[in-house]
């Protein structure tokens, strides 16, 4: 036994709710596997889990060592191309997603295939040149594997259909969803910008609201929230609205809003504000260069108040993300009682 093999030993119903945590926490041991005891499930850590004992593993089970993408592609690039090789990239269900720098585009299709050598599990990766449109879709191409991608991607519980090629889903927001997760028990919640389930699932799965009125404009990911919803069994929850956030909104029923979409946001706080019920509250996503953080969000907030003649109190502000050079997407808590 290696002397750092320590785990925590949780129900398998458990399982995945602590590997994000360890992994939040930068806990999570990445050199060894899961191992499952008759019903539980060992999760490698590199330290102690607060709230959780830790034990030495008996029979620890390693990876073998990943290659790196530099070393596979060392025989045929150059060294100046070698240093603009991307450093990261996400997984989405067996669809790799990945920035390539434009400088070495060239080499996308060797790149490509060198990811999907390093994870073999996986069937196509995509490359993927930001968001462009109204709809913000992703601009991404197929550059090796299957050009089918439609996927499945399984996180914190919660099962996500979805085709990464034709619509967005941010790895970078992981804990804001689990945090949702946690939030909305037995209130009406109205979901503007809801996508393809991104914040309505994790909140229906966990915390069970009374209702959520998802909306989303976008007919695909329209489509895939519509077909989420009854994959993660929560149709008497989830009541799906296709249409124009400005427009559909409904007035005064909610106990809470959340507005997880970034850019123009701003532009639908009044139709947000209209939503809630008296001391309802409200999650406010928006993009914000860093040196005005969070001055900008919470006088935004502050604005659409005083248009409609109700008193705003901000609760928390938080950033969700490094957006750009420069830019957050960050998140404001707001209570938003009656009319003054």
């Amino acid at each position: 036994m290696r002397e750092k093999s320590l785990a925590v030993l949780v129900p398998r119903s458990e399982a995945q709710r602590t590997l994000h945590r360890a992994r939040r926490l930068g806990l999570l041991d990445l050199s060894r596997k899961t191992v499952s005891r008759e019903g539980y499930v060992e999760v490698p850590v590199t330290g102690p889990l607060p709230g959780l004992e830790v034990h030495h593993q008996e029979a620890p089970d390693f990876y073998d060592r990943n290659p790196e993408l530099a070393d596979l592609l060392a025989d045929s690039i150059s060294p100046g191309e070698r240093e603009l090789l991307p450093k990261g990239w996400s997984i989405l269900g067996k669809v790799i997603i990945v920035k390539i720098d434009p400088q070495i585009e060239s080499l996308k299709a060797r790149i490509g295939e060198a990811l999907l050598e390093i994870y073999p599990r996986c069937s196509s990766v995509l490359l993927d040149r930001g968001v462009a449109g109204p709809f913000r879709e992703p601009d991404r191409e197929v550059i090796a594997g299957s050009a089918k991608t439609e996927t499945v991607h399984r996180e914190d519980g919660v099962v996500f259909k979805l085709d990464p090629a034709k619509v967005m889903f941010s790895a970078g927001n992981l804990q804001e969803r689990m945090r949702m997760g946690r939030l909305g028990g037995g209130e009406t919640v109205v979901d503007m910008f809801a996508g393809i389930g991104y914040f309505t699932l994790p909140m229906a799965v966990h915390s069970r609201p009374k209702k959520i009125i998802a909306i989303e404009i976008n007919p695909v990911a329209y489509g895939y929230l519509a077909e989420n919803v009854r994959l993660n069994g929560v149709d008497g929850i989830v009541v799906p609205v296709h249409g124009d956030c400005d427009l559909v909104t409904p007035r005064a029923v909610a106990d809470r809003v959340v507005m997880g979409y970034v850019g123009t946001t701003d532009q639908y706080l009044d139709a947000a504000i209209a939503a809630l019920r008296a001391g309802g509250a409200l999650h406010y996503h928006q993009t914000v260069p860093e040196k005005l953080y969070p001055r900008k969000l919470e006088e935004d907030l502050a604005g659409a108040g005083e248009r409609a003649g109700r008193s705003v109190k901000i609760e928390r502000s938080a950033r969700v993300k490094k957006y750009s050079p420069g830019i957050l997407h960050a998140v404001v808590d707001a209570r938003v009682d009656g009319a003054e």
